[in-house]
């Protein structure tokens, strides 16, 4: 259990993920309301990454529902095994037989049958999904459901009864609770918009790109060998380039994966010509990478000029090598 804001904040930290206040706080609130938590943002900004910190930081067990386009209830809820219940029909067609040997008429031996329904229709004959995995488990776990908004409406509606009572009900069976209401957080890329009804029973938490400062945090956390300055360097860079029209602007991730490939190139600063061989690590389109080349030249050009118009001004022994930034 999280005791307090600064708490969360704390043992995020000790899983690795920089989180500022307002995430902190949110998280908190869900566990002291139990209320799911809806986090929208754009892609890679550390969504799905939030819930599994927070399963780790109580020690839950997380349960993972990837969503996508034509994702139904079977897929999400349960399944009934019928190659299970065919071979135990066979294994007992014996049994069967020896039920309806004596019957008048064949619907006398169909109401026959039709009163053994429990020992074909049970939970041994149930392939549990995510979601009643979820509902279902002794302990309390934390349920994902990651990317809500690639789902279809008719997928979203059905989650309504989940969120509201953490029940499902089974016609063969009946109605089942939960023994322990798990903790949701659902993400969405905001793909779609998603309805009033499900936004009314979640916390609302956006997770935008940081500012430089915490991006900065980030990298010196999981790039803990980049030179400070390099990390700064990237950054800014970063920043000029999600500023950019591209079709997809580049995220933490493609921070980190950068930063990792300067390392791995054994670059000590960012120039013109590191910059360029390796924009394919963060910008994923041709076109993208075309914008970020035309900026990078612009950008080139400026310092040029900007350090052309100061040459007089400086003493020889002034003029250093620096990066594409300086």
């Amino acid at each position: 259990m999280f005791s307090s804001v600064e708490d969360v904040i704390q043992q995020l930290s000790d899983q690795e993920y920089i989180c500022d206040k307002q995430i902190a706080t949110v998280v908190f609130l869900a566990q002291q309301l139990d209320k799911p938590v809806l986090v929208e943002g754009p892609a890679g900004v550390g969504k799905t990454e939030l819930a599994k910190v927070v399963s780790k930081a109580l020690g839950r067990e997380m349960i993972r529902l990837q969503c996508y386009e034509g994702l139904d209830e079977a897929k999400a809820l349960y399944e009934w095994e019928y190659s299970k219940q065919l071979l135990y029909t066979q294994i007992l067609k014996e049994k069967v037989s020896e039920t309806i040997a004596d019957a008048g008429n064949l619907s006398e031996a169909a109401e026959r049958v039709g009163a053994e329904d429990s020992v074909f229709f049970s939970n041994r004959f149930i392939v549990p999904r995510p979601l009643m995995q979820a509902i279902t488990s002794d302990e309390p776990t934390l349920l994902l459901i990651d990317e809500v908004d690639k789902s279809d409406p008719e997928f979203e509606a059905f989650l309504l009864e989940i969120l509201s009572d953490f029940q499902v009900t089974i016609p063969e069976i009946g109605t089942i609770t939960s023994n322990t209401q798990p903790l949701v957080f659902l993400t969405s890329n905001d793909a779609r918009e998603m309805s009033d009804a499900l936004k009314r029973r979640c916390l609302h938490l956006w997770i935008d790109y940081p500012n430089e400062e915490l991006e900065v945090q980030i990298l010196d956390r999981k790039v803990p060998n980049i030179d400070k300055r390099l990390a700064e360097e990237v950054v800014q860079l970063m920043n000029k380039i999600r500023d950019l029209d591209l079709k997809k602007t580049p995220s933490i991730s493609e921070t980190l994966d950068w930063a990792r490939a300067l390392l791995a190139l054994n670059a000590e600063e960012l120039d013109d010509q590191i910059v360029g061989d390796t924009l394919n690590v963060i910008l994923k389109y041709e076109g993208d990478v075309q914008k970020a080349q035309n900026e990078l030249a612009k950008l080139i050009e400026k310092k040029t000029a900007q350090k052309a118009a100061e040459a007089p001004q400086k003493a020889p022994a002034e003029s250093t090598k620096k990066g594409i930034l300086h």
